[in-house]
């Protein structure tokens, strides 16, 4: 006992060593995988955050002339204007240097009273060489839609009581931008100053120097950018003009913010392969590599090591039972065979009734020797493989039907209540007459050995277009779940305190002979049972079809050449 208990111990120290390895080469691993994904996502991350870098650049950029706008008091506009025909000298400050911006290509002052979008209105515009405004009816439509949109935004904002600002800037997309300039002290608006952008110089003197310096090219960086004017469906400036824009390469997008600011384009960036992550990829996948196989390769010898002790040991103790059990139930027999054939030598017995029973006493011992040795006969043969299958065309139906002709007087006498259904008398199955016969005597002796008070068996014959089955049922104890996928196995026997099947004698053999028959010829069996309820098992030959061997043929299978053919072949593979 403390042997097996050091093996088990011994056992148990290597799996939890193996799965010591294990873990902390799985957490390697997802270390490893861990980091390559925060550098990529990282970098990604950073990328994306360079393209709202260049967004707020330019965008700043736009409105850096108009810095200080907002604390100068715009009131003395409208009355300039009517003296003067001017705007105030801090509002020409402002604009003078605006007209200095390569970003803006005209500027026009709309006062609030007049509607650009009419024609011969009359508005305002800026004059750099003369420092000033001067009345004019020539100027681009898109004052007009700059103009409406500034006029309703800031209508917009003063209905909020808390807006506190003397202007509102709104960007015509990449056309114009709009400063509705407002009265605070009235609450309304005093007109709306226009700057025109010069889109040619964004896309062709700012765009491409920003993208080349923040992403270089695609082969340096493993990075392309495209600004597209989605509108027109055009690109119109990309770090990398050898690479054609295409949205399946897109990894991220995001449009210029801010008030409408060229509002109809849009920032692409697509993530390449860069040769950095390559570098670091093929590193990773060699150590990945190795370390899979090296871990396979350990994990699998440890694996086998240990089932294949766990099988040893088990059949071992198994091996050790079954010699035990057998010993005993051979000495029993033969204990009652020496007593009686003593008392009959002796002269002791001399009554011819006493002889009798003697005389049976000698005779139902041997028998029961004799199934016992030829169970171990079995057993040997399937593991020399000596035990060669003579398969023929015959009809489980009249093997079954022969087989309770002559056993079902000794069943009843047992106390049980025998029950037939067959589905299909006439199909056809290659079977082994005597592999069939053990297969149901097991089967059989199985459900009188281990039903208790509901004494019944079951016995049913069907088939499918492809298989013929039998089954046989009792209403008996039952097997446990967890002991189901091992009842086939040789010398097993369900070990349970509680449960009749420990109070039985056995050697755990007639299951295992049972399986070996049935694939022996070509089937196989299944078993559903539950505890208490009582246990079926299901044997499963592959069948014969009817057109290809009929009833007549089966008495003259020697004289069919045809079917000798396909008799032979089935038997080799079932042998």
């Amino acid at each position: 006992m403390n042997v097996l208990r050091n093996r088990g111990f011994r056992w148990i120290s290597l799996m939890v060593g193996l799965v010591a390895i294990i873990a902390l080469t799985a957490m390697n691993v997802l270390s490893l995988y861990d980091l390559r994904d925060r550098m990529v996502e990282g970098d990604e991350e950073r990328r994306t955050d360079q393209l709202d870098e260049i967004n707020d650049t330019i965008r700043n950029q736009v409105l850096d002339p108009l810095r200080g706008l907002g604390q100068i008091e715009l009131e003395p506009i409208e009355e300039s204007l009517r003296q003067s025909g001017q705007l105030p000298d801090n509002i020409l400050e402002v604009l003078e240097r605006s007209s200095k911006s390569p970003y803006f290509t005209g500027i026009y002052f709309t006062p609030d009273n007049t509607d650009p979008c009419l024609e011969e209105s009359t508005v305002y515009k800026y004059d750099p060489t003369q420092n000033g405004i001067a009345p004019t009816n020539n100027y681009p439509n898109l004052v007009c839609d700059g103009v409406g949109i500034a006029r309703t935004k800031t209508r917009i904002q003063l209905n909020d009581f808390n807006y506190r600002w003397n202007n509102n800037w709104e960007f015509d997309t990449h056309r114009s931008l709009n400063l509705g300039l407002i009265n605070l002290s009235e609450s309304r608006m005093i007109g709306v100053l226009t700057l025109t952008l010069n889109d040619d110089y964004i896309v062709n003197e700012v765009l491409p120097p920003y993208l080349k310096n923040y992403f270089g090219t695609s082969s340096e960086t493993g990075i392309v950018v495209w600004v597209r004017d989605w509108t027109n469906d055009k690109i119109l400036a990309t770090n990398d003009s050898t690479i054609t824009y295409d949205r399946d390469l897109v990894d991220h997008s995001m449009g210029f913010s801010g008030s409408g600011f060229l509002d109809n384009w849009s920032l692409y960036i697509g993530f390449l392969e860069s040769p950095v992550t390559n570098a670091y990829n093929a590193n990773l996948f060699k150590n990945l590599v190795v370390l899979s196989v090296a871990m396979l390769f350990l994990t699998g010898a440890f694996i086998f090591i240990f089932v294949t002790a766990q099988r040893e040991r088990d059949l071992a103790q198994r091996q050790a039972s079954f010699l035990a059990n057998v010993t005993h139930e051979l000495k029993t027999p033969l204990a009652v065979m020496q007593a009686a054939g003593e008392n009959i030598s002796d002269g002791r017995v001399t009554e011819t009734r006493r002889l009798k029973q003697y005389g049976e006493h000698i005779y139902n011992e041997s028998i029961r020797l004799r199934g016992m040795i030829e169970k171990l006969l079995d057993v040997a043969k399937v593991d020399s493989g000596q035990n060669m299958s003579k398969a023929s065309p015959c009809k489980p139906h009249d093997l079954l039907s022969s087989y309770l002709s002559e056993n079902q007087k000794y069943i009843e006498e047992k106390g049980f209540e025998v029950h037939f259904t067959s589905h299909d008398e006439e199909a056809l199955a290659m079977i082994d007459h005597d592999n069939f016969e053990t297969i149901v005597s097991n089967l059989t002796e199985n459900a009188i050995k281990y039903s208790t008070d509901e004494k019944y068996i079951e016995y049913q014959i069907s088939s499918n277009s492809d298989d013929v089955f039998f089954s046989i049922t009792d209403h008996g104890i039952g097997i446990p779940k967890r002991a189901q996928k091992n009842i086939f196995d040789k010398f097993y026997r369900v070990e349970d305190s509680d449960s009749l099947s420990t109070k039985i004698k056995g050697h755990g053999l007639g299951l295992s002979i049972v399986n070996n028959m049935v694939e022996m010829n070509g089937g196989d069996i299944e078993v559903k049972s539950s505890v208490d309820k009582g246990t079926t098992f299901i044997v499963r030959f592959p069948k014969l079809m009817k057109e290809e061997v009929s009833a007549d043929t089966i008495n003259t299978v020697d004289t069919n050449s045809s079917l000798n053919k396909k008799i032979n072949k089935h038997t080799e593979y079932v042998g």
